[in-house]
């Protein structure tokens, strides 16, 4: 039977929420981000509170949701640090206008009504004690997590503080003395109605998981918290008394990841494909990403080495997508690795990422890494670009690959356990491929022109060289669909850039074959030049070609060589006669 979830929904006035935390403190976790609202929210805020105040209406004012879980003897924050902050600062604010105010029966009412929601009280005498603050932020990346205290605390700030508690504050302070000389006669209501009337719906989990897919569920700005955030938090407890040196190599990592088009993320879900290969763990479905981490208490985040491994694993990725070289490592400046790797970027899933990833994971240091690595994607690209286009499912190849993963660990020269393609229907598929492989059958063909130099443009298009607008009167003899058909072979396809492309639009062959000589690409230059005209046997031809290029490729690269990675020549199959004749001497018992 699967456990059950509580969940406890009630709305509450400001006053209720708060005060809740004498009992159990609000806790913003690690894993959280900073404090970050402005001066637009804080003045927000304040104006719609004052035009409530001033409007008198019987109604209450809906502030928002606040999702937490019971952590011991805290409630952790989960969604609504923001205004939840806002809220102390802004009654702390209040509170210190009130100390500066004329002694009066309301004065005192709600100073001692606002006391208890910031500080901890005594329950007989009411006396507050102003250094038992009921909020705490331990958000690792909040650089300011001691000002909010101590903001709490003497409800004085640095005067040249610039962080978004002090600012805040500052502002707050300033509206709340502009509203008391100009409302003077609303002020005490305003302060009052807050407690009151302003009313938050406070969504209480009993798990972290629970309340965290509360959050994802109700956010919908983009920034809900995710796996890492949940790591970060768990691996910083971890860290001992390094935290300051975690933290800083965090920050580091994450905005080079950013940069190279990662995120950390990504980064473990890679990570835990290589970890599931160290285990031998071979099985198709797998739980979430952070249920798997979580296993015995997050023990696989308590080692040294996890944001090393990412860092590494980063090293792919720099190359990959910024082209940027690795210092040391001459794999990176290969230009056929790179070109090899870009084929395989235009994969229509994930899946070649993780043999990538663990291949450089386990050989990188090595000598010849550049000689291993080049056959091993090529390999790697037959292999998945085969079985796809075969069967165009995501998920077909995940056995294999998972096997593989394991396999690269276990030995030098790993095993490509996938199974045989027929190269006679994968001949007939490629003429008319599925489209999520068009961009990489058209990076195969324009990589295997000698005279191709680095990597494709960036941006480039799938040109249709006998364009899809046609006049009707040139093939009579044939259906429009049978002409659409076949302009939708890939020997009808070539890599033209973005810009070219636009210039070219729908025209003909004779009109475009000029622009095709500008390219930058060898193989659609060559069209150009080579081509005064194209048609629909063109098309047949050329579909030919590419095959035959692509399958020669694919060969030449492992196709249907279950074994290691290297080159070595496929043996010569036997006629018909010779199989006859090795039948026969098998009845016989001669073989």
């Amino acid at each position: 039977m699967a456990d059950e979830t509580s969940i406890d929904v009630s709305k509450k006035s400001i006053a209720d929420l708060l005060s809740s935390g004498s009992k159990s403190r609000f806790l913003i976790p690690e894993y959280q981000r900073p404090y970050a609202w402005g001066a637009d929210q804080i003045n927000t805020l304040f104006d719609d509170l004052a035009e409530y105040v001033k409007a008198n209406l019987d109604s209450e004012y809906f502030l928002g949701c606040v999702v937490t879980y019971r952590n011991g003897k805290e409630q952790e924050v989960i969604d609504g640090q923001q205004r939840l902050t806002t809220l102390f600062l802004l009654l702390r604010a209040l509170y210190k206008k009130l100390e500066g105010m004329s002694d009066s029966k309301a004065r005192t009412n709600l100073m001692s009504r606002i006391a208890p929601t910031v500080w901890r009280t005594d329950q007989i005498t009411g006396d507050a004690d102003r250094s038992s603050t009921l909020i705490e932020s331990r958000a690792i990346d909040d650089d300011a997590n001691t000002t909010l205290k101590l903001i709490l605390e003497t409800g004085e700030t640095d005067p040249n503080a610039k962080d978004p508690y002090s600012l805040n504050y500052r502002l707050l302070e300033k509206r709340i003395n502009d509203y008391a000389a100009e409302e003077s006669l609303s002020f005490h209501l305003l302060i009052a109605k807050l407690l009151d009337n302003v009313i938050v719906l406070p969504i209480k989990a009993d798990s972290q998981d629970t309340a965290l897919m509360i959050f994802n569920t109700l956010n919908d700005r983009g920034l809900s918290l995710s796996d890492a955030d949940i790591f970060k938090a768990k691996m910083y407890k971890y860290a001992g008394d390094r935290h300051e040196e975690f933290v800083q190599t965090w920050q580091d990592l994450s905005a080079r990841a950013e940069h190279a088009g990662q995120s950390m993320q990504a980064l473990f879900y890679q990570y835990m494909y290589v970890l599931r290969a160290e285990e031998n763990d071979r099985k198709t479905t797998t739980s979430g990403l952070r249920k798997w981490f979580a296993e015995r208490e997050f023990q696989r985040l308590r080692s040294d080495r996890v944001l090393e491994d990412l860092d590494r694993i980063l090293n792919v990725w720099k190359v990959v997508i910024n082209h940027e070289s690795i210092e040391g490592e001459p794999w990176s400046d290969n230009e056929d690795i790179r070109q090899t790797l870009d084929i395989l970027m235009d994969y229509p899933n994930e899946f070649w990422k993780y043999p990538t990833v663990i291949y450089y994971l386990k050989h990188h240091g090595e000598n010849d890494f550049s000689e291993k690595f080049l056959p091993f994607l090529r390999h790697l690209t037959a292999a998945l670009v085969s079985r796809f286009t075969i069967s165009p499912a995501a998920n077909s190849v995940r056995q294999q690959v998972l096997n593989l993963d394991a396999e690269i660990l276990k030995s030098a020269e790993p095993r490509f356990d996938f199974k045989d393609v027929d190269t006679e229907e994968l001949a007939s598929k490629l003429h008319k491929p599925h489209y999520r492989l068009v961009r990489m059958l058209l990076k195969v063909i324009a990589y295997h022109d000698t005279e191709q130099h680095g990597l494709l443009p960036e941006h480039w298009e799938i040109e249709h060289i006998f364009p899809q607008k046609w006049d009707d009167m040139k093939f009579p003899s044939l259906s429009n669909d049978e002409v659409k058909a076949k302009l939708e072979h890939l020997g009808n396809k070539v890599p033209f850039e973005k810009n070219l492309n636009i210039r070219a639009s729908n025209g003909y062959f004779s009109k475009k074959s000029e622009l095709y000589k500008e390219s930058s690409i060898e193989v659609t230059r060559r069209l150009g030049v080579e081509h005064s005209d194209w048609n629909l046997d063109d098309i047949d031809t050329r579909d030919e070609q590419v095959t035959k290029l692509i399958l020669d490729e694919f060969k030449a690269w492992g196709l249907n060589r279950n074994g290691d990675q290297t080159n070595e020549p496929d043996k010569p199959q036997p006629t018909a006669e010779q199989a006859e004749q090795i039948r026969h001497f098998k009845e016989l018992g001669l073989i």
